[in-house]
């Protein structure tokens, strides 16, 4: 895939979007009262983890 150069205001919200969709997939594991999020890899079996990090290292952005 070529890289792609953004700029201001379209690179904000690019990045934006970004931080954003990662923010939605690790609050669920915050708190004492965080739930368990299972992640699906393309092989092996699941992972049920109740870990932010975890969680954020396995997202994967288009840009």
């Amino acid at each position: 895939m070529p890289k792609i150069l953004k700029f201001d205001d379209e690179a904000r919200r690019s990045l934006e979007a970004g931080v954003n969709r990662l923010a939605d997939a690790v609050k669920v594991t915050l708190g004492p009262k965080g739930s368990n999020v299972v992640i699906e890899k393309s092989f092996g079996a699941p992972v049920i983890t109740k870990d932010g990090v975890t969680v954020a290292k396995e997202i994967e952005l288009n840009d």
